[in-house]
């Protein structure tokens, strides 16, 4: 008795090709899968190891499929030790540089600790290192130019 009212199929799995039925206007909607795994393999999204074609998810940019073949990708890659641009090794240079040329005094006032002077640059633009921009000065004298103009106490004493 079961057997009469069982459906004969009329389309195949667009996955594993297992023969299903389907309604006629489920067929006219594009592919038809017989479970849900199917309908997930149908829509995974894959690209193979760059290592050895291994399928793997296409997410996150993962390019290798395992740890080895991670290594491997890798191998020959030399990471470099050498910064290209270290800023205090460069402050620390271009401070000795003035040093030599001005001496180890501050410009403006004739402070004389050498150690504590900072390297002020007169246009304020830190890019531009040449010589006549840079002043040794010590760091009373580079507060004041840097920041007395600005002071809130400007508008407060006179009044």
């Amino acid at each position: 008795m079961r057997e009469l009212y069982k459906r004969k199929p009329n389309t195949k799995c667009s996955t594993c090709g297992k023969p299903i039925y389907r309604r006629p206007l489920e067929l006219q909607r594009g592919p038809v899968f017989c479970t849900s795994l199917c309908y997930g393999k149908a829509n995974r999204k894959e690209r193979p190891c760059v290592i050895c074609n291994n399928p793997i998810l296409a997410r996150a940019n993962k390019k290798t499929c395992s740890r080895v073949c991670a290594n491997k990708n890798r191998a020959g890659i030399k990471y470099g030790t050498k910064r290209p641009y270290d800023k205090v090794k460069n402050e620390r240079t271009l401070k000795l540089r003035i040093l030599e040329l001005r001496g180890g005094k501050c410009e403006r006032c004739g402070y004389s600790k050498k150690q504590i002077l900072h390297v002020h640059h007169k246009d304020r633009n830190h890019s531009n290192n040449n010589p006549q921009n840079l002043e040794l000065i010590c760091p009373n004298c580079h507060y004041e130019e840097h920041y007395l103009e600005k002071s809130w106490l400007n508008d407060t004493v006179g009044h």
